[in-house]
């Protein structure tokens, strides 16, 4: 018999129905301690004590202080947000209502924090419904390794474990994800409710229920987050992906029952739509000749994940002649099509192709059980370079700005944020040295002699990431709070106006206006004439030959401008009426004048 064992196996792995060969060997369990704190540290990291930074994280809570604090600006409609008089463009309305609600509870100080909590619960969701969302697709027959004809493959339920701790780990090694997922914005609400679309469409019909629940709440949030044709799109095609695939006897097809209940929940979705009117079109027409820009574009917003999508489409390309009849692949893939059109036609907006990285995490997860040695090697090294270089170069740069050794960086920072006196801050130094001290840790137990897992080839790009975005979240905080907020131009424009509590305003931005309303805690009202209760105004240096002469007319005349040591945008003038009110306190333009 076992002369014949070789000639066996050989048969056994002749046309095989998947590329996927895969001992049970190499499915071992990722600890789930190490990917929990994993995930919470990537989560947290990014929300907490950061500044608002400009423009869109800015704007997105001066919507949500005006619907929960209308006094400090205009009259609150729920159903239209509105800042300094334009409602939101991109009629985004769930996201907005679920900061503002967090806001009218939290205490004085902490109104920013409170406005981040539901987001924060959003990227969780995201990663946890990426996570099922894998191990469900994982689950199906065609996605299973081949049978060895002596057994001592992967088990089902260990490979497609395997395979969601890869997915997860892939998306959480995406660039692309770090800043825009730790931003408390409709861009986040979108990936947080597509995802649920995304899990709700994976995952039937094996949980009907809980999966139908998660289809409802992902459209329906989609379409409140200002991307209701996206939602129908992605709802329609994954339906319909999901009804023509092959019977699967551990789950079942969708019944007619149930495409029924998702065509009732389409014309939810438009109906929702139609009445709360958040259709707009917002299409921007290229040529093939700027397919480019979408290539840049998503080079390096979905690097490392795309180079093993492509792998794992090529791998499986045996079974993309009939794409609709593998959901692990179908579903993945429709979601990024429709997410990448998006993109290509909103003006390659990076907030849309965001969509798009929970449907690649989970392309690439299925190229790990098809990997060389050698190509998992050479991802391993260029990862360690790559990411230890970036650690190497925050640290290298922070303690410039301590010690002014090196010089060259101390002198970089000193020439991009003049005016930036940095601080030392023991827990934050302890918190990044720790970081370290496991990447270090990790790249040890990773170049290492173990046994092959086939989530290995993740664990590096993906604790590189959050590394990385660990160590900018702490040790270049307050750098990048003093160069991306309007912290320091507000102050100084505190300075000029002293204690007043109402400004009129004339040609600035959304972003400048929740900047006033956040920083300086004012009352805007749009420009008249000058008044006892409201004696200040300020508007964009950009717009003063537009409107100089209408604020002469009205009576105003320039005090002062503000803004950051050298900064030669977002600078804001600061006028005063041509004749004081004789209650007004004079007081002294230099302190903020450039």
């Amino acid at each position: 018999m076992s002369a014949f064992a070789p000639h066996l196996i050989f048969l056994a792995t002749v046309n095989l129905p998947t590329p996927a060969i895969v001992a049970q060997s190499a499915v071992r369990r990722l600890p789930r301690p190490a990917l929990l704190l994993l995930c919470v540290v990537y989560v947290l990291a990014g929300f907490w004590d950061r500044a608002p930074w400009k423009s869109q994280d800015l704007e997105a809570l001066g919507y949500m202080m005006q619907l929960a604090q209308p006094a400090l600006g205009e009259t609150a409609n729920w159903f239209r947000p509105s800042l300094l008089g334009q409602h939101d463009p991109q009629l985004a309305l769930l996201p907005f209502w679920l900061g503002a609600g967090f806001v009218q509870w939290a205490p004085a100080g902490w109104e920013v924090t409170f406005s981040r909590l539901p987001f924060i619960a959003m990227l969780g969701l995201t990663l946890a419904a990426t996570w099922y969302a894998v191990y469900a697709l994982a689950r199906h027959p065609a996605a299973q390794p081949v049978a060895f004809a002596f057994g001592g493959e992967a088990k089902p339920g260990d490979y497609a474990r395997a395979l969601a701790d890869g997915g997860l780990l892939a998306l959480l090694a995406c660039l692309g994800l770090a800043r825009l997922a730790h931003e408390a914005t409709p861009a986040l609400s979108q990936l947080c409710f597509a995802s649920l679309i995304f899990v709700g469409l994976s995952t039937l019909p094996r949980w009907r229920l809980h999966s139908g629940l998660a289809v409802v709440v992902g459209m329906v949030g989609l379409t409140l987050s200002g991307a209701p044709s996206v939602a129908l799109w992605l709802g329609v095609g994954g339906s319909l992906i999901r009804a023509v695939a092959p019977i699967d006897p551990a789950q079942g097809r969708l019944r007619m029952l149930d495409l029924g209940l998702l065509a009732l929940l389409c014309l939810l979705c438009i109906a929702t739509a139609d009445t709360l009117d958040v259709w707009r079109w917002r299409v921007v027409p290229h040529t093939l000749l700027d397919v480019h820009i979408l290539a840049k574009l998503m080079l390096w917003f979905t690097w490392p994940a795309w180079p093993l999508a492509l792998w794992s489409l090529w791998r499986w390309r045996g079974q993309l002649s009939q794409v609709w009849r593998f959901p692990h692949l179908a579903l993945p893939l429709w979601f990024v099509t429709v997410t990448v059109g998006a993109t290509w036609f909103t003006g390659f907006s990076d907030r849309a192709l965001l969509l798009a990285l929970p449907g690649i995490a989970a392309l690439a997860a299925f190229a790990l059980p098809t990997l060389r040695r050698s190509l998992g090697a050479l991802i391993d090294w260029f990862t360690l370079l790559f990411f230890s270089i970036c650690a190497l170069t925050i640290w290298v740069v922070w303690f410039a700005m301590q010690t002014g050794f090196p010089a060259q960086p101390a002198a970089n920072v000193a020439k991009l944020a003049p005016g930036f006196l940095p601080a030392f801050s023991a827990p934050t130094f302890v918190l990044a040295l720790l970081a370290t001290l496991a990447w270090a840790g990790l790249v040890k137990w990773r170049i290492g002699h173990h046994r092959a897992a086939i989530w290995k080839s993740m664990v590096l790009p993906a604790s590189g990431a959050v590394l990385c975005w660990l160590l900018l979240m702490s040790l270049w905080l307050p750098l990048l709070n003093f160069a991306r907020s309007y912290g320091p131009t507000m102050q100084k424009v505190q300075v000029v106006t002293g204690t007043a509590r109402c400004f009129q305003y004339a040609g600035i931005s959304q972003a400048q206006g929740a900047a006033l309303l956040f920083h300086a805690q004012v009352r805007l009202q749009a420009a008249t004439q000058p008044s006892a209760d409201c004696p200040w105004l300020v508007m964009d240096e950009k717009n003063l030959p537009l409107l100089d002469d209408r604020l002469q007319a009205l009576g105003w005349t320039l005090e002062a401008t503000a803004a950051r040591l050298g900064e030669r945008s977002d600078r804001l003038l600061i006028f005063r009426p041509s004749q004081p009110h004789p209650n007004d306190t004079p007081t002294q333009p230099d302190a903020a004048s450039h």
